[in-house]
């Protein structure tokens, strides 16, 4: 299920490059360290708030034209402006969900071996190709 959610972001004029997060839908307040993380905080927090909310009980969001940045509760704290937020929240339960499970691989003994020498998490480094075959971003 994707989700849209209008988001209130206001940066302060700080060393870290703070963005205050406000989600009016979910009465949600964040934060994050420039405009990325602010917006990665935005989706934690949306999917956090909605994991284990039904489908059928999920807020709506609001038309991004009726939000009143003015009303923010950071409103005087610098620059704000609203944006969108998109989410995928059956990704979010998945990944959230997710346990480990045990697979068999096959590998050469020599690249094994080699791998056992260096001290390499063969399981790590396979999760972590698997992601970027997959074009997973974390």
């Amino acid at each position: 299920m994707n989700l849209i959610y209008p988001v209130i972001f206001t940066e302060v004029n700080d060393k870290k490059k703070t963005v205050l997060v406000e989600i009016p839908d979910l009465n949600g307040i964040t934060e994050g360290y420039g405009i990325a993380d602010a917006i990665s905080m935005a989706k934690d927090y949306i999917g956090n708030v909605l994991f284990d909310k039904p489908d059928s009980e999920i807020p709506h969001a609001s038309e991004i034209d009726s939000i009143d940045i003015s009303k923010s509760e950071f409103a005087n704290a610098g620059k704000t402006f609203v944006s969108l937020v998109d989410m995928d929240l059956n990704l979010f339960r998945r990944m959230e969900k997710s346990r480990n499970v045990r697979r068999n691989i096959t590998l050469p003994e020599w690249l094994d071996d080699m791998a056992t020498k260096a001290k390499i998490n063969v399981s790590a480094v396979t999760q972590n190709a698997l992601k970027e075959t997959l074009g997973i971003v974390m």
